[in-house]
């Protein structure tokens, strides 16, 4: 693609939204909307105000990871020109990280250069390989970094530390009048953070075959439901987010009757009623994390344009391969025979209509819309992104899934 294919696409997705951002949700790795009300922390100060290894901010150590170890391959070099790097070691340590400590530190460098002119974020501490640290520190796991700011301007630390916290970062502490230091939970303990499926979930095709949500490609038509609660077969217009090698933790929710068994993130939306009545447009969705044993699932039954509704026996999680979560024109999938929304971590309606753009955009031109939904490379895509980034100071706490990442 072309540098005047991404203006093109770029132009026409502004001016699509251009008067539609205090509405709009959508993910990011930032949490701003959600955060929003913190103000600048205070030395000693960390948010959330729970040790940096409960559940509830970054989790508990995992163990070091040590150079030739299989998880060393799992850190990703930070690259990014608008974040400094000590490295004093010399040996790019500091540059290596999991992918979701890069996207949170990638998030707070924009944050930091919109907030103070010709100021960036300094690393100075990331990996550690060298046993510098506490025996459980998240340095050693590559889920941790102390930083800075490249002027080394003391008086702004109270300021970044909160910045720390509006990009994601999922503990922050301003430990001292040094640094700040901010952490993030494991790749696998996502699921409880997010909104997805794993890879071997399956969709149904206008041509009655499966395929693995790893398969699944923009243009697939696949089962979903209109706003008349209909069963049609629906557009996959974007990929929210696909990462095909991250292991993390799911929500499995499965009901006895029939054997149907849904495994995705805690996050996410699934259709459920608390009795057992016929689906409609009034039924609205939950997080799954909501969901409990004695509810109903909605189900597509075979030979059937009618969704059943199916006793929910028994919730559990498991660790499961691939991150991948397709958006359809209708803003539903029926995924292993079960009725979803296509949305995580924020309210469906909210969300759907955050995303008219995409599909106003594929109404309008077929070749920039397709330009658009294939700029993305594994991750999330960019569109969301940039959406939450604009729009995420505008979302109420109760529009978010309560201590949620959106994804």
């Amino acid at each position: 693609m072309n540098c005047l294919d991404r203006i093109l696409v770029l132009w026409a997705v502004l001016c699509l939204t251009s008067s539609g951002w205090a509405c709009g949700p959508g993910r990011s790795s930032a949490r701003p909307g959600h955060r929003s009300k913190i103000t600048n922390l205070a030395i000693k100060q960390h948010i959330p105000n729970v040790s940096e290894f409960t559940v509830g901010a970054s989790g508990p150590a995992e163990g070091k990871i040590q150079r030739g170890d299989e998880k060393f391959k799992d850190l990703i070099v930070n690259e990014n020109t608008d974040i400094i790097f000590k490295d004093e070691e010399g040996t790019g340590a500091d540059r290596l990280m999991t992918q979701r400590c890069k996207d949170k530190l990638n998030s707070l460098a924009i944050l930091v250069m919109n907030t103070w002119d010709g100021v960036k974020v300094r690393v100075t501490e990331g990996w550690d390989e060298d046993g510098y640290h506490a025996p459980d520190s998240l340095h050693y796991e590559g889920r941790a970094v102390d930083i800075t700011t490249s002027d080394r301007d003391k008086t702004k630390y109270g300021v970044l530390a909160k910045l720390a916290v509006d990009a994601g970062f999922d503990w922050v502490y301003y430990e001292s009048k040094s640094h700040v230091h901010c952490s993030v939970g494991s790749e696998h303990s996502q699921g409880s953070r997010g909104g997805c499926f794993p890879a071997q979930a399956t969709v149904t095709l206008a041509n009655g075959a499966s395929k693995t949500m790893d398969e699944v490609e923009i243009g697939d038509k696949v089962l979903s439901v209109n706003e008349a609660g209909e069963t049609i077969y629906s557009d996959v217009i974007m990929m929210l987010d696909k990462k095909s090698n991250t292991r993390q933790t799911y929500h499995v929710i499965e009901t006895e009757d029939y054997g149907y068994r849904l495994i995705v993130s805690r996050g996410h939306l699934v259709y459920v009623s608390s009795s057992n009545w016929t689906f409609d447009s009034s039924v609205k969705p939950v997080y799954a994390g909501d969901v409990h044993v004695g509810q109903y699932l909605y189900t597509a039954s075979d030979n059937s344009d009618t969704l059943r509704p199916v006793k929910i026996t028994r919730i559990s999680t498991m660790v499961d391969e691939g991150v991948f979560a397709p958006l359809t024109a209708e803003g539903t999938i029926i995924v292993d025979d079960v009725l979803t929304s296509c949305y995580a971590m924020v309210d469906h309606d909210l969300a759907h209509f955050a995303f008219a753009p995409v599909r106003l955009l594929k109404h309008i031109s077929i070749n920039l819309w397709s330009t658009m939904a294939a700029m993305q490379s594994d991750g999330v895509h960019w569109y969301p992104n940039f959406l939450f980034n604009i729009a995420g100071q505008f979302l109420s706490d109760s529009w978010v899934y309560e201590g949620g990442i959106l994804v």
